[in-house]
């Protein structure tokens, strides 16, 4: 499950130094070992990285040029960091991501599991289907259910290894997954949004199946986790996601039989919740998915399993309203194997059909600014990818 990612002001990551007499980047590497290796590499007594003649695009500055790479697709980034030593150590940095921020230059790329293989990336911009290296987890957390999340450059797949919950990010900048650092509480089945760099987790349940009411900050940027005060009452099998700058916990349980219509929304200012009275009406049973929910400029979307409709919440009513079906089924399954994520300006719904070449997985964006004509959404097709099942078991989009 994973919330809407908003622009917003962030935290400003580590970047390289610009010399002012010629644009030369410099400290790329910010630690005393980094800073040995790239001297022992050829960088100059100046400081300057491998000296100051050197440039990254010849004839241009440096800043010049770093923003020209900030402009070329991610896709183009592995190639890049083939060159040389010097834009291999830049791709790495993640400093041109960081640029891309700071210029609004974002490509939202969606990462899904829909087979036993793994983890695989859709780069819409170019059609083009990419498989993640093979998290080196245990057989246990292979196999184990997993929540996801997209938070900064990275993909947190959280899980259960044999004896404990686990978490494993995948990083974007150097194509590699690590251990990421545990919760103070480990969960699984929680409300989860990302905004920026930041993600917070609230609610799910223990390894012991005690439903909690306790929630977590993570920055990605130092790869901590905070813990953040609790809130009204506990839930399970919830959604979360960030409106106007503010996180919600929507729906969930607090027993296998007891539903929640109320909604929880925290300040981060305040750092205080307020709960909200049947802002969820739709009420969750045991057997069915967490709600499906998704946030476009600040707006929030959901899906009723049980009709396919797709519904616009009046933030000023408390209430919802129809706007049109979606162009998969989500009924079949009780919500499961769908995935129903904000994708920039647009809503996409990924899910599986069959047709007379077999299973294949559909990628289907509409955007609210194109309105709705008698009761009908204007679906358009992202992407696809043959032979892949009917269920989608996790997935998350990125942008950056």
């Amino acid at each position: 499950m994973e919330g809407h990612s908003m622009d917003s002001e962030i935290p400003k990551a580590k970047r390289p130094i610009f010399s002012s007499s010629n644009g030369s980047l410099l400290n790329l590497a910010y630690s005393a070992g980094d800073e040995a290796e790239a001297r022992s590499r050829g960088r100059a007594d100046d400081g300057h990285l491998f000296g100051s003649s050197d440039s990254f695009l010849p004839g241009l500055h440096d800043d010049v040029a770093l923003t020209c790479l900030a402009r070329a697709s991610r896709s183009d980034y592995a190639s890049l960091s083939c060159l040389n030593v010097r834009f291999n150590t830049l791709i790495k940095s993640g400093y041109l991501y960081e640029l891309r921020r700071q210029l609004g230059i974002v490509e939202h790329w969606v990462y899904m599991v829909c087979d036993p293989r793994g983890w695989e990336a859709f780069d819409p911009f170019r059609d083009r289907w990419m498989r993640l290296p093979k998290i080196p987890c245990d057989d246990c957390f292979n196999y184990a259910d997993k929540e996801s999340l997209a938070v900064g450059n990275e993909l947190l797949v959280f899980g259960r290894e044999l004896f404990e919950f686990a978490i494993w990010k995948y990083s974007v900048t150097t194509r590699e997954w690590s251990k990421c650092e545990g919760m103070n509480r480990p969960r699984c089945l929680f409300a989860s949004g990302s905004l920026g760099s930041i993600a917070i987790v609230a609610g799910g349940s223990d390894k012991n199946g005690n439903v909690l009411k306790s929630a977590e900050i993570y920055d990605s940027l130092t790869g901590k986790w905070e813990m953040l005060p609790s809130m009204h009452s506990p839930r399970r099998l919830c959604s979360g996601f960030f409106m106007d700058d503010k996180f919600y916990v929507i729906g969930g349980m607090t027993s296998p039989t007891d539903s929640l219509t109320c909604a929880e929304e925290f300040d981060l200012t305040s750092r205080k919740w307020r709960k909200i009275e049947g802002m969820y009406p739709n009420v969750n049973r045991a057997a069915q998915a967490p709600p499906l929910v998704a946030v476009v400029d600040n707006q929030l979307y959901a899906v009723e399993y049980l009709t396919n409709m797709v519904k616009k919440y009046n933030k000023e009513r408390n209430s919802w309203d129809e706007l049109g079906r979606l162009p998969v089924r989500a009924d079949s399954s009780n919500g499961w194997g769908l995935a129903f994520k904000s994708y920039g300006d647009a809503l996409l719904v990924v899910g599986g059909q069959r047709g007379p070449e077999g299973e294949s997985i559909a990628l289907n964006v509409w955007r609210p600014k194109s309105g709705v004509r008698d009761g009908t959404l204007n679906w358009e097709v992202l992407g696809g990818k043959e032979h892949a099942g009917v269920f989608v078991y996790n997935c998350a989009v990125m942008g950056c």
